[in-house]
């Protein structure tokens, strides 16, 4: 491979921000001048060109000026700071994460702001996430962004409000419907978080307090989005026994408001239900014949992640936990609350085993981490069954409960959502401490999943349609029209990679290990990873709607 100059150097000027990764300014504002004595700061030389429309890919340098693509084709003998030999390799937009936590909110201290270098993040090719997902976000939305700005990490970052946030700013975790004062404080919060550039409303009805908000509720907020251009985006009621009404009830939502919608990390739950992706498909397609604009994400595995309060009913977890051990110390709501982790347990998120519900992080025990409900069981000599399950699930609640891992979802359906054309990659993951706990290998190996085990192992998808699914679909369907595209004058956000090596050797026995195969990332023109190995570049940028 041949360079300009030695790619430390070159690391280390993209590091400063200074020298030659400072020339001609202008690309900045959306110009790129070409010619004859323009100097590119990079050259990428001789890749293959997937630009993320899903077309073929074509063999042809990329020029990149300041923060944008200048110049796509043959640029022999054409000037850069950098030339990087990447005959051979794949050239495509960054991918971009629509369903990520890697901001919790704006008191965060872990996530970008405690990694902002995000490296299980850009060792995939990931060069923007976009935060507040399943109803849970940052407010205000302006106080997090302008954080960002003030403290980059290596990626972009934009956010959806979550209107779970703002019906807990306004109700508080009441199981009821808001008053009609309390809905326009509630509508008023949504406009302030548009005004402030949020891309949508984000609602997570499993998860209390959303739970207790009726259809109608959601639908008056997605209006005040639709006003703005946003989109509704969904962790549905159910993703069980009740999904086909769930998936109707996310349609609803969109048709009734007006607004784009769409159902998050789309997945089955439950033996009882494997096969219904065939129902929730069709659904979907029945909505987009009939003009309403349903899309859909999904991360690339058969299980699930999310806090063990799950598998409690929504009744149950109304208040505060002080609230729930009253209820516990209740002999006949403890009796209704334990029939109903057990139903969940065997026809929810346990598919009827409690050997699937492992512990991922258990902050107050380190020692349960890994082991599943019937490991821990075995281990206190109690029978590994579901009511005996139900009963500890109750006493770790009570102790703080964890974050779990949920295997209860078929590898048909996963590949089966993951074809259809609306259908976009996510990781519904954030940046966990490395070598803390066993966290889902999402974090680490989403988009790399896809490319290597899907895409070349399995022939489920054509490399370009895999792609789009990661670059121009997620982009586009929040309106960066700029990114997740290769063009001349778009954003250049630029991941290079090796078809034939990318993996994602992250496991759930084994989490914590990076993708591979990843060679070169570019996030707004700047390299934070060349050879692989992170540079420390830090231009990320907040993303704003407006």
């Amino acid at each position: 491979m041949t360079h300009s100059m030695p790619l430390r150097l070159a690391a280390r000027a993209m590091l400063l921000g200074v020298g030659l990764f400072q020339v001609h300014a202008t690309v900045a504002s959306g110009q790129t001048p070409t010619g004859a004595d323009t100097v590119f700061s990079v050259i990428l030389v001789g890749g293959s060109v997937y630009d993320g429309s899903g077309v073929e890919p074509f063999v042809a340098d990329v020029g990149i000026l300041g923060d944008r693509i200048a110049a796509i084709g043959d640029l022999v003998g054409r000037r850069a700071a950098v030339r990087l030999n990447v005959t051979g390799l794949v050239v495509a937009p960054g991918f971009v994460d629509i369903h990520s936590h890697a901001v919790r909110d704006n008191a965060d201290r872990s996530g970008l702001f405690r990694w902002p270098l995000a490296e299980n993040y850009i060792q995939q090719g990931v060069t923007t996430a976009i935060g507040g997902p399943d109803g849970g976000s940052a407010y205000p939305i302006g106080e997090l962004l302008a954080r960002f700005d003030l403290i980059p990490s290596s990626i972009n970052f934009g956010t959806f409000v979550g209107h779970g946030t703002v019906r807990r700013l306004v109700l508080g975790t009441a199981a009821r419907a808001p008053t009609a004062l309390e809905l326009d404080r509630m509508r008023s919060l949504v406009d302030s978080a548009m005004q402030q550039g949020a891309f949508g409303l984000s609602t997570g009805l499993k998860y209390v307090p959303g739970a207790f908000a009726k259809t109608e509720e959601v639908v008056e907020l997605a209006k005040v989005v639709s006003r703005y251009g946003g989109i509704h985006i969904s962790h549905m009621r159910d993703e069980g026994l009740e999904i086909m009404a769930s998936v109707e009830e996310t349609i609803r939502i969109g048709e009734e408001a007006g607004v784009p919608t769409q159902i998050t990390h789309h997945k089955v739950v439950g033996k009882d239900m494997w096969g219904a992706s065939r129902k929730t498909l069709a659904a979907v397609d029945r909505a987009r014949v009939r003009g309403v604009d349903v899309s859909i994400d999904q991360y690339p595995y058969a299980a699930s992640s999310t806090g063990l309060s799950v598998l409690f009913p929504a009744w149950a977890l109304e208040g505060t936990p002080q609230d729930l051990h009253h209820r516990l110390r209740n002999a006949e709501t403890r009796r209704r609350i334990l029939e109903a982790i057990v139903f969940n347990l065997e026809h929810d998120r346990g598919a009827g085993d409690p050997a699937n519900v492992v512990v991922a992080y258990c902050e107050w025990d380190s020692t349960l981490n890994g082991k599943s409900l019937a490991q821990i069981l075995r281990e206190q000599q109690r029978p590994a069954s579901l009511e005996q399950a139900a009963v500890l699930a109750v006493e770790l609640q009570e102790r703080g409960g964890f974050q779990g891992i949920f295997f209860a979802m078929s590898d048909e359906d996963v590949v089966r959502i993951m074809q259809h054309p609306m259908t976009m990659i996510a990781s519904d993951g954030g940046i966990p401490e490395f070598g803390l706990g066993f966290p889902h290998p999402r974090n680490y190996g989403a988009f790399a999943r896809v490319l290597g085990h899907y895409v070349r192992d399995e022939s489920v998808l054509p490399l370009a349609e895999a792609i789009r699914k990661m670059t121009s679909l997620p982009a586009s369907r929040i309106g960066l029209e700029d990114r997740g595209i290769l063009r001349v004058g778009a954003y250049a956000d630029v991941s290079v990679l090796d078809a034939q090596a990318v993996a994602d050797p992250a496991t759930f026995a084994q989490p914590h290990k990076y993708a591979l195969g990843v060679r070169h990332v570019f996030v707004n023109g700047q390299a934070v990873l060349l050879e692989s190995e992170v540079t420390g570049a830090r231009p990320g940028r907040a993303l704003r709607s407006r």
